[in-house]
């Protein structure tokens, strides 16, 4: 996704999301948060909802009697300890690449092992960083301040004031929920500061303004928060006054997604917006001007919206027109800001999409701007330069990579014009790379990842099946190069398919030890609901087309079969969160085609998902089911999908009592109505972990572990 969006609107949101499909391909708030989020509606005639207590002393009894027969039934052999030591050792590796940002003269680090399980916030400087064994400074140990609370402290990130970089805001979440606190901190004698800043835990954020003010979009109490639990008010906060003295910046409406405000603080461009978040993809963009004046940035809401130095940059989701031409949706196009404020609408196209490509990311540098676009999901870099009147320059990205999956970060786009380079793909260890665009040299490789499994004789191949309505449907696969195509292969098939979200390939040891070096082979889908192909591909499986993105992966299974990779006896299918409801429809509508589901951090419940904890934010994707919508949701629904007199495969439910965004009751209702019908079910539920699932690399380790030995019981 885009690198350039400051505030936690619908871009925020949706890397948090990609975090969290992440950990969940790798493996694959608090009682009183919960509590306040607890649905107030209940349909009589379920007779599982009682589980959606999620802190309930019943769903909690229920849960452990769950775990404990999972754990028993998976958790109890060697093979299963030697496989969740090896992935805990991967996890805790200390040769992995440490990745870094540059705070000030500084490049700092967040670091989890053995030693340090909840992490260590840590700094160094770039020449030694450019060592083998780098010397770290710690700056902030998570697991000594839990010692010393008595706390569960998960670290969500940190944001410190330019240009002494003296001050941080840091965010700490109770268990891995999104909901967390945030608290300012002193770079330079790394303590508290006393009577400083302090937002209490809840969903949202602060902010810095400048040294003595923060902008705070947080829950201020009865009717500030959004119907998905989301910050509907931001504040201007003065130090050394208390939050109920903040005054109100923007107050958005009651079914409003998300309100915030953020600070620009490039230099020479100093700027303060405010977003209104409607929907995922829905959002408004306001200056801040004099005496608090809001000025909306006029550009469809559907676009994102990038204010960098003196550009406006739009990434279109749908058509635009403007200035008397119209720009394709997934262009991007650039004007002059303060051109465009005043009402002028003369726009360059950076980049137009073809049925082959999409946009993947950009990323400013002091002088550049870099594209990083997907061609059939492969990732191709260029460069280009502003011009101040006329079309802009673009060159090639000298020394770009030409296989594998390239990602692209400024270093610090204030004052050079050097980037980060990852490479990646699902044979070869990550590397990191330093490259300065302004010498144009070729790029210094500065980190490996080590070798995680055996990735010999493997090769990758990418395939395109052909879905039901006809549309080619590409996807990956990784397999033995002397595989015999008897269709005996136990095989993986991974897949998502929602908020414009790509899967693209990528290295992970969990993977290669827990299924690939087994002698299983693996598959990834590039579904439509994803953005592979940019907005078009998302758009197609939206609402009343859902059901695209099942027949999507439904037809790469088919195919897997078909070319006899593997039959459905061995062939397994894991996702989580939205994939989660992927691998539920496959479960419920495609059982005759899959040996076992793994089904992680679900919605299930279509008819309730909208009433529970963040739902309401997902209903540009799915729909309203208190409207007519149910009529086409409710054939998406696995809860509702389910027939007890039908055969299914053997599946596991997996999820977290702390996921504050997807509710736990899913899995659990599910679980309890298949294991009520007699069902092949295995259960097992996190008590922390937040929506990716774990909260320390031990408990991402366990539950990637139970995945896999599920797994490859059931299809071997």
């Amino acid at each position: 996704m885009p690198t350039t969006s400051k505030f936690p609107g619908p871009s925020a949101l949706k890397s948090a999301a990609s975090s969290a499909i992440l950990s969940l391909g790798i493996m694959a708030a608090t009682t009183a948060a919960h509590a306040e989020d607890a649905p107030k509606m209940k349909d009589p005639a379920d007779p599982f909802a009682w589980l959606e207590e999620v802190e309930g002393s019943q769903s909690l009894d229920w849960v452990r009697a769950q775990n404990a027969k999972s754990e028993a039934a998976l958790a109890a052999t060697p093979q299963f300890q030697q496989l969740e030591g090896d992935i805990r050792a991967i996890l805790d590796s200390t040769a992995k690449i440490p990745g870094v940002e540059k705070i000030g003269a500084y490049y700092y680090n967040f670091w989890k092992d053995a030693q340090h399980q909840r992490g260590l916030w840590r700094r160094t400087t770039l020449e030694e960083y450019r060592k083998p064994e780098p010397k770290w400074e710690t700056v902030l140990d998570i697991d000594a301040l839990n010692a010393a609370e008595n706390a569960k402290w998960v670290w969500h990130g940190a944001q410190c004031l330019k240009p002494k970089y003296e001050r941080c805001l840091v965010a700490l979440s109770p268990g891995g929920s999104d909901a967390d606190v945030t608290r300012e901190f002193d770079l330079t004698t790394r303590t508290w500061v006393e009577g400083g800043f302090e937002r209490p835990e809840a969903k949202g954020g602060l902010g810095w303004i400048d040294q003595d003010r923060a902008y705070v979009y947080t829950d201020f109490g009865k009717g500030s928060m959004t119907p998905s639990g989301y910050p509907r008010i931001v504040k201007e906060w003065k130090r050394g006054t208390p939050l109920s003295a903040a005054t109100t910046v923007y107050e958005g409406q009651a079914d409003d997604m998300y309100i915030a405000a953020f600070h620009d603080d490039t230099p020479g461009f100093e700027r303060n917006f405010v977003s209104r978040t409607l929907a995922f993809y829905n959002d408004e963009l306001y200056l801040i001007g004099e005496g608090g004046k809001l000025a909306k940035i006029d550009a469809p809401n559907s676009a994102n919206k990038s204010v960098h130095k003196e550009w406006l940059l739009l990434e279109l989701r749908d058509a635009y027109v403007a200035g008397g031409r119209t720009f394709a949706a997934g262009s991007l196009i650039a004007t002059k800001f303060d051109d465009f404020m005043a009402g002028k609408r003369e726009f360059t196209t950076l980049f137009a999409p073809t049925q082959r490509s999409s946009l993947a990311s950009y990323v400013w540098t002091k002088n550049h701007l870099v594209l990083n676009v997907l061609e059939d999901v492969k990732n191709r870099l260029s460069v280009l330069t502003p011009a101040t009147s006329g079309e802009w320059k673009s060159a090639p990205f000298a020394g770009a990579p030409t296989i594998g999956t390239v990602s692209v970060g400024a270093i610090d786009a204030d004052e050079s014009d050097a980037v980060w380079l990852t490479v990646t793909d699902y044979l070869t260890p990550t590397t990191l790379a330093l490259a300065d665009l302004a010498s144009n040299a070729q790029a210094e490789v500065l980190k490996s990842n080590p070798v995680f499994f055996d990735a010999g004789n493997r090769v990758v191949e990418q395939h395109f099946a052909t879905s039901k309505d006809g549309t080619k449907v590409p996807y990956f696969m990784v397999k033995p190069k002397n595989l015999k195509l008897d269709g005996s292969a136990p095989t993986l098939l991974y897949g998502y398919g929602g908020f414009e979200i790509s899967l693209t390939p990528g290295y992970s040891g969990s993977v290669g030890k827990g299924w690939l070096e087994k002698g299983g082979v693996y598959a990834v889908a590039n579904i439509r609901g994803g953005g592979e192909y940019g907005p078009r591909w998302h758009q197609a499986a939206l609402k009343a087309n859902r059901h695209k993105a099942y027949e999507d992966f439904a037809a790469v299974a088919q195919d897997l079969i078909a070319n006899k990779v593997t039959s459905a006896k061995h062939l397994g299918v894991q996702g989580g969160s939205n994939g989660g409801l992927l691998t539920g429809n496959m479960l419920t509508q495609y059982p005759e085609l899959f040996g076992a589901v793994v089904v992680q951090v679900p919605l299930l419940d279509m008819k309730r998902y909208s009433h529970l904890l963040a739902g309401a934010s997902w209903m540009a994707e799915y729909g309203n089911p208190d409207t007519t919508d149910w009529e086409f949701i409710q054939s998406f629904s696995p809860y509702h999908l389910f027939d007890a007199k039908k055969n299914y495969p053997p599946v596991i439910f997996m999820t977290s009592t702390k996921d504050d965004r997807v509710h736990p009751g899913h899995a659990r209702k599910m679980a309890a109505k298949m294991l009520e019908a007699g069902k092949d079910v295995t259960y097992y539920e996190n008590i922390e972990g937040g929506h990716g699932g774990s909260a320390n690399n031990a408990q991402a380790a366990h539950m990637s572990a139970l995945a896999y030995t599920f797994l490859w019981e059931k299809l071997k």
